[in-house]
């Protein structure tokens, strides 16, 4: 007799992904649907998916999905929570778009503690579109809008948004983690999870922001990736949770 070690969540759809070779997205799709799963809210839960490359997130989660414009996810979500209160409310978006075009959207949505999570994916550039420098974009990293590299004096440096977002007093948690070795793999399960957890008890805004690779549009193969994202995001992006604000009962 054989024992299953290891299945597809039942919130994920058994498909073919059309995310480009060593995307990060897979992995992270994967743990948002643990953790909705293993809450028992699939039945719940209502993501919100707005331009770039997880704007397809429809076909590959086995819940309630909604698109909404260009940054406007959390807009959307806003929208959704407060006519459904009951419902646990999410949404995934990338770093060109919550922190450009959709930056005052989820500044005020944490502002306000929309009773929402968020799940930023942040590759530092523009994926979907061709490659374009991000907010999030490193100093002297080339991008197709950056040719020579990023320069800092017309520019400025990237948006740390995690940071940003923590001096704000409505989130009730934000974290920074990463997918690039199992044991942060490991850590970013469970900060996904506690963002879901303060969703399901209804106590107020959470993000996680999830360091990503973009092979593709980095020029790089996915092994390269890995090891540019821990030799340069790491360090100006660092790991670990920003604020956890336990809510009194």
């Amino acid at each position: 007799m054989t024992e299953k070690l290891f299945a597809i969540p039942a919130t994920l759809k058994d498909i073919p992904t059309h995310y480009c070779p060593g995307c990060h997205h897979g992995i992270i799709h994967r743990l948002v649907a643990e953790a909705i799963q293993e809450l028992g809210v699939q039945d719940k839960a209502i993501g919100v998916a707005p331009v770039g490359c997880s704007v397809l997130c429809y076909d590959y989660f086995n819940i309630d999905m909604q698109e909404a414009a260009h940054g406007r996810a959390p807009a959307v979500a806003t929208g959704i929570k407060r006519v459904h209160p009951e419902a646990v409310v999410f949404t995934y978006q990338g770093d060109g778009d919550l922190a450009s075009i959709g930056c005052a959207e989820i500044v005020h949505a944490a502002a306000r503690s929309e009773k929402i999570t968020t799940i930023f994916v942040n590759n530092a550039i523009y994926g979907m579109t061709g490659g374009q420098m991000a907010p999030t974009s490193l100093v002297g990293q080339v991008t197709t809008t950056s040719p020579y590299g990023r320069k800092e004096d017309s520019c400025g440096k990237p948006i740390q948004m995690s940071e940003m977002l923590s001096t704000l007093h409505g989130p009730k948690f934000i974290a920074r983690v990463a997918v690039n070795n199992p044991a942060n793999m490991a850590k970013a399960k469970a900060a996904i999870k506690k963002a879901f957890e303060i969703n399901v008890k209804g106590e107020g805004f959470a993000l996680v922001e999830v360091l990503s690779t973009c092979p593709t549009n980095w020029g790089m193969s996915p092994v390269e990736a890995v090891s540019w994202l821990e030799k340069n995001m790491l360090p100006y992006f660092p790991l670990g949770i920003f604020k956890s604000e336990e809510v009194a009962k």
